[in-house]
């Protein structure tokens, strides 16, 4: 159902938006939302393809008088990212969102919203249904498995595709135009431990760790926010003689750690000190933390274990995650300091039964200068014997201020809302560089309404850039 004051206007935006979120969709399960485009094609009539990665093209016909125009291609991907807080019972691939309203924002709850990009998906759905907008030739790109590490994007089949102009709707702040974004990769980091038993006499305690904000590891890494992997091998420092037995935080590659918990032993008495020491770190954090991060919460209590790390493991573990790099690395020196060059994310730990799994992305606009940042970690995982494989890489697309389609694109900004858009490159994943790079001709851009805390569960959709963003892409469309 509905939330109360949920948005009419314009109306199949918010109705393909709406039926969208009641469709299970994480990444690589994609199958029943590729199936509603398909069915809502196949009833007015267009013509659709799909490669054998998954994803699908939808071509539309010119409205009337404008088939002579070029072919614009409208790209967005399927899957959501799927993170819910923990008091939440929720399962992604079975339900349905459940939707708020709330000072003006559009929320899930305790979900992500799936903002990121369904609601540029419903965007394009709102092009091939609504019989008022006026545009030309258009192929509707809608690619799988974004999320995990743009696996649609470059198993893409470029035949399926005839445009040379594209209009990606994935970036999420209004009255900005991206002409650039990061690649991308990373390693997940692995070894085996001699797990031993628990010593007689020893006090077997779980701590947990939550209410930090989390989101995405690009566009929000130069935030500052807590990184749960990093605070939580903190806790542990001062615990004398303690003894991992598990030790479990972080989603994905792609989002920053915002809860999680371990399992350990101590010798008798440590862990009374270790909750009065718990208060200090946590005073001590808000009082650096940005806001978002102000409902972190620890919380220590009786477990039961019966196998460890030795003390010398545990120590080695503790060392790994104090040494291993974590947030922005360089920022762009011709840009605002929000636009990070270089960054990396410490994103997951895993540790049972003494096998230790780590993963970690970096994202760069240079790769040469992301080389002495991967030395770093390659370098750490052969001091601590970790073996490395690699597990995530995509090429960034190079910025091009002097696009025709950019300046086509301010000019009608500027004549639409009085005020010339801002231009940037973002330090995130987009598929255009993928893109780009199977067909080097296309001229992109990409835009969208604003959206926050992507990639957490504080995602949410501001309401009233959505009308004008679908103004803009509309009008856009009539110029090309």
């Amino acid at each position: 159902m509905k939330p109360a004051h949920y948005p009419l206007e314009p109306a199949h935006l918010w109705e393909h938006f709406y039926r969208i979120t009641q469709i299970p969709r994480p990444s690589r399960q994609e199958a029943a939302v590729r199936q509603y485009i398909i069915d809502l094609a196949e009833r007015d009539g267009h013509i659709w393809r799909m490669d054998p990665t998954g994803n699908l093209v939808v071509t539309i016909d010119a409205s009337a008088g404008m088939a002579a125009r070029p072919v614009v291609i409208i790209q967005n991907h399927l899957d959501m990212v799927t993170v819910k807080t923990g008091d939440k019972d929720h399962d992604f691939s079975r339900q349905p969102l459940s939707l708020r309203v709330a000072d003006g924002w559009l929320q899930a709850d305790r979900t992500t919203l799936g903002a990121d990009n369904g609601l540029g998906c419903a965007a394009a759905l709102a092009l091939m249904t609504d019989p008022d907008v006026r545009h030309p030739p258009l192929e509707l790109l809608f690619t799988v498995d974004e999320e995990t590490g743009l696996g649609g994007a470059l198993g893409l089949d470029p035949a399926l595709l005839s445009g040379r102009l594209m209009l990606n709707l994935d970036t999420e702040d209004w009255h900005e135009l991206y002409v650039g974004c990061a690649g991308a990769g990373g390693w997940q980091l692995r070894r085996s431990y001699q797990a031993t038993g628990v010593s007689a006499g020893a006090e077997q305690w779980q701590l947990s760790l939550k209410g930090l904000a989390g989101g995405h590891s690009g566009i929000q890494i130069h935030q500052q926010l807590g990184n749960a992997i990093k605070l939580l091998g903190q806790c542990l420092e001062e615990v004398r003689g303690a003894q991992l037995a598990h030790f479990d935080a972080g989603l994905a590659h792609n989002v920053i750690p915002r809860e999680g918990g371990l399992t350990f032993t101590c010798p008798a008495g440590e862990g009374k000190l270790l909750q009065a020491r718990l208060e200090v770190l946590q005073a001590r954090w808000l009082a650096y933390l940005p806001a978002a991060d102000g409902a972190l919460e620890l919380v220590l209590q009786p477990a039961s274990v019966t196998q460890v790390l030795t003390r010398e493991d545990t120590r080695a573990v503790l060392d790994i995650i104090a040494l291993f790099p974590h947030g922005a690395q360089a920022y762009n020196l011709q840009h605002p300091a929000e636009l990070v060059d270089l960054s990396i994310n410490f994103a997951r730990l895993e540790l049972a039964r003494g096998e230790l799994m780590l993963e970690t992305s970096f994202r760069f606009f240079n790769e040469p200068q992301s080389l002495p940042l991967q030395q770093q970690v390659l370098s750490l995982a052969r001091v601590f014997g970790l073996a490395a494989t690699s597990a995530v890489s995509y090429p960034g697309w190079e910025p091009d201020f002097d696009s025709p389609l950019l300046e086509r694109a301010c000019a009608l900004h500027e004549r639409l809302f009085g005020q010339r858009p801002a231009v940037k490159a973002i330090h995130a994943g987009l598929e255009c560089g993928i893109l780009k790079g199977k067909k080097p001709d296309m001229d992109i851009l990409s835009f969208g309404p604003t959206i926050r805390g992507a990639h957490s569960p504080t995602e949410r959709l501001q309401i009233d850039t959505v009308a004008p963003f679908w103004q803009f892409l509309t009008a856009l469309l009539v110029q090309l």
